[in-house]
């Protein structure tokens, strides 16, 4: 061990970050902070001592989640705190945010020094027989140094482990894949005439020794968290005081402000590309329909950002820098050129780089609207024609009103294929909401009253009032009758659970899915501090409730046939929120109801569950659904070289499995009227979009030739006039 720490003389030294302070109108703003909270969240609660110790708590959690940082000791001299923070804040006392974050960053920097000598000392024995306990955000901290050294051996131990095991079956899978990825590789350098096509600039070379890759690695988030950046511990500060009141309220800083629209960790940028953070780089998350990134084809989902480069100057190395940052440099001037250089995913050891030039586009709005199709679906001997309403978002343009230029609304895209679909004469409708989050309320409410009778939609209950929102009082006429199911997911949230909880309580579909929705049964509002460099404020003002009464908080919506997707076995959901409000209910509202189709749920279940058995597409889903509950489960993995490779092989093998298709129309004949003839392609490989479909069509058999009845036909306009439509 005295070997070990003599080497520290022999490193390179960091010279220690700028002295971080914070700007004189902190205080200010600390104080309109817990001003604003306390006056405008819905729980009305002041910033009292139990409130403080929430604010404490959310502060060093948010710089060590998983209590390896920190010693025992630090912990107990900031405990003094725990009960002040709010007297802190009314006396424009923000010295604690800093303190805690100056701390946490100079015992980071002795964790790189130890991660250091430890890779230039130790030769790591893998035949040893013990585990790494990674899932610690319950576990005490530290008690010692010489506790916490142990603790970051075995961390540091495991990623060695990693690197060297993923190299090795990155190898084994490329031997086996050579001849078909040369084929492929073949094809895409020609395009549809024969010519060769430009192909991106690759990049590959020895690789690095794994003590190097991780030498660097913990040196740039050194680098990240020195920056000479007030704002971070600032905002980091006031985001722990706000989220001891929920989890959705939050303080936003000037630049935290600007990044809002982008929804945070999943980033919409100027290449058409969702991003989120990934063991240090920018992992493409889906590839945006008619972006500069799917029109060059190049760049592929699960690819990562490592470095970026502007015009023809050099790229820079992106690796564990702040994400907002990196965004900024992917965003620019519509008509600028970018240079990406990505990790492919095929490469997961990060040895194979290349670079694409892309040049910055608008990213329209419709490339992310709702989607819709005609599918013919074999279903107990008999074909039907349904249809089918991908919606990814509750988006509505908010300054401008039907025919207005530029107007734009999810309602109205739907009830365009709703319209289609009864030109078509289809039998039944899919409202697909899995991972729709949320978004605009009013259009929550007109699309629910495509399908409903005048009705309450949603309850709201603000801090003196509870107000109920209907369907409009000059509602068309319903712009579809027939047999209706919604799905859901653990990631559908807010609006998507208004819709789903509407349709559900008035009788009018069948909600089918993971066993609830989100859970997220809360209204946010966005109040600026004034000047623009003071921030804004996101605060929980209000609630929602179901015409039933009960809120959709913590709760969800509950699917009346469970078709679990993998959502549903990871650490997801609103009740696995720190400080989440608890689930409450009002009075329930008369709402008519639109038919009895609960009625029928016990014989959706059973006929749906003695297919599921027989269906060999539905096994194998279910293995990946174990498979990922198994895996969420895990709170140590193996540093035996044999037991790991082991677990590593069989994660591989899961993941890269292929579900068989189930029955949709793949031994149909193509219908010659059918508008969209190969929309079978887009959802064989979603067995939980292939059963959603088979239990509409048990629906439609049981229903009969059942319409939802329109009492007052006469008296309503065509519902695609109402909203400018044609």
């Amino acid at each position: 061990m005295k070997k070990l720490f003599s080497i520290l003389a022999l490193l390179p030294l960091f010279s220690p970050a700028a002295d971080l302070r914070p700007q004189p109108y902190y205080g200010k703003v600390a104080a309109m902070v817990g001003a604003q909270l306390q006056r405008a969240h819905v729980l009305q609660r002041r910033l009292d001592a139990e409130m403080s110790e929430r604010a404490w708590s959310n502060l060093v959690t948010q710089c060590d989640f998983n209590h390896m940082v920190f010693l025992q000791e630090d912990l107990d001299r900031f405990a003094p705190m725990k009960t002040k923070i709010g007297a802190a804040l009314k006396d424009k006392d923000v010295s604690f945010g800093y303190d805690v974050w100056k701390t946490f960053t100079e015992r980071f920097r002795e964790r790189v020094d130890f991660v250091t000598n430890l890779l230039e000392a130790a030769e790591f024995d893998f035949s040893v027989d013990e585990d790494w306990t990674w899932q610690r955000k319950d576990a005490p901290w530290p008690a010692t140094r010489e506790e916490q050294d142990e603790l970051w051996r075995r961390r540091v131990k495991n990623e060695y482990l990693l690197i060297v095991l993923g190299r090795e079956l990155d190898a084994e899978k490329a031997a086996a894949d050579e001849l078909e990825a040369a084929k492929k590789k073949d094809a895409k350098r020609k395009d549809a005439k024969g010519a060769e096509t430009n192909d991106a600039e690759t990049v590959k070379g020895p690789p690095q020794p794994p003590k190097e890759v991780l030498e660097k690695r913990y040196r740039q988030y050194l680098e990240v968290l020195t920056e000479n950046d007030e704002e971070m511990p600032m905002q980091r500060y006031m985001s722990a005081v706000a989220q001891a009141f929920d989890p959705h309220s939050d303080y936003m800083c000037p630049t935290r402000k600007e990044d809002f629209d982008m929804d945070m960790n999943l980033t919409l940028c100027g290449v058409g590309a969702v991003l989120q953070m990934d063991d240090g780089a920018l992992k493409i998350v889906e590839v945006m329909p008619g972006g500069p990134m799917a029109r060059d084809g190049r760049i592929k989902k699960d690819d990562k950002i490592v470095g970026v480069g502007q015009g023809d100057g050099p790229v820079e190395d992106v690796m564990y820098k702040p994400m907002r940052k990196t965004i900024r440099k992917i965003r620019g001037p519509k008509g600028t050129k970018v240079v990406l250089e990505i990790i492919p995913r095929s490469d997961p050891s990060g040895e194979t780089r290349k670079r694409v030039p892309l040049v910055r586009d608008e990213i329209k709005l419709e490339d992310h609207a709702a989607t819709g199709r005609v599918e013919r679906v074999a279903c107990g001997g008999v074909t039907n024609l349904f249809g089918y309403v991908k919606l990814p978002g509750f988006y509505g343009t908010m300054d401008k009103r039907p025919g207005d230029e530029g107007y734009r609304s999810c309602s109205l895209d739907v009830a365009e294929y709703v319209s289609k679909f009864n030109t078509k004469g289809t039998a039944g409708m899919i409202l697909d909401l899995r991972g729709n989050g949320g978004g605009s309320l009013k259009e929550a409410v007109l699309l629910s009253q495509l399908f409903i009778r005048p009705s309450p939609v949603v309850q709201i209950r603000e801090t003196r009032n509870l107000y109920v929102l209907p369907t409009f009082p000059d509602q068309p006429c319903l712009a579809y009758r027939k047999p209706l199911v919604v799905m859901v997911d653990r990631a559908s949230a807010s609006a998507s659970e208004i819709v789903a909880a509407a349709l559900q309580d008035t009788g009018r579909a069948i909600v089918v899915g993971d066993r609830q929705s989100h859970g997220k049964g809360t209204v946010q509002t966005v109040f600026p501090l004034g000047a623009e460099k003071y921030g804004s404020m996101k605060v929980t003002t209000a609630r929602f409730y179901r015409v039933n009464g009960s809120s959709t908080q913590v709760k969800g919506v509950s699917s009346d046939v469970d078709l679990p997707s993998v959502l549903e076995e990871l650490d997801i959901g609103e009740d696995k929120l720190p400080n989440a409000l608890p689930w409450t209910c009002v009075g329930a509202v008369h709402h008519p109801q639109m038919g009895d189709v609960r009625k029928l749920v016990p014989q959706l279940k059973a006929l749906s569950e003695a297919r599921r058995e027989k269906d060999p597409a539905w096994r194998a889903h279910m293995k990946k659904v174990a498979h990922f509950r198994d895996s969420s489960k895990r709170t140590s993995v193996p540093l035996h070289r044999g037991k790991r490779l082991a677990q590593l092989r069989e994660d591989r093998e899961m993941d890269a499995e292929a579900e068989p298709a189930g029955e949709l129309d793949d031994e149909l004949p193509p219908d010659p009227e059918d508008d969209a003839p190969d929309s079978a392609e887009d959802g064989k490989d979603d067995v939980v979009l292939q059963e959603a479909f088979q239990v509409l069509g048990d629906l439609s058999r049981l229903c009969g030739d059942d319409e939802i009845q329109e009492e007052q036909e006469e008296r309503k306009p065509a519902w695609l006039q109402l909203l400018g439509g044609e």
